[in-house]
């Protein structure tokens, strides 16, 4: 069954369900795992504008709930800034 297309409105504050999973049989993410994806959602929140509400990490799939925030003209420094801050991450 496809999914429905998102409604993407660019300048306001928008909330988004988020759902992920493998497609690996089983349940492939231990504890460590999913703290490390938590630490890596966080991370990119700062980067990207957005806030998580809230989240369920299990064992083979996660949720998300994320607000996005409108972006606005970035200077270039700030651009460098979170460039950098991706850049941490890898």
């Amino acid at each position: 069954m496809p999914r429905i297309a998102r409604m993407i409105v660019p300048d306001q504050k928008t909330v988004y369900h988020v759902m992920s999973r493998t497609a690996v049989e089983g349940y492939p993410f231990s504890d460590v795992e999913k703290n490390r994806l938590v630490d890596i959602i966080k991370h990119l929140s700062r980067i990207y504008f957005s806030d998580i509400l809230g989240y369920c990490i299990m064992g083979n799939h996660f949720h998300l709930l994320v607000r996005m925030y409108p972006e606005t003209g970035l200077s270039d420094e700030e651009v460098k800034k979170r460039y950098m801050l991706y850049c941490l991450l890898t």
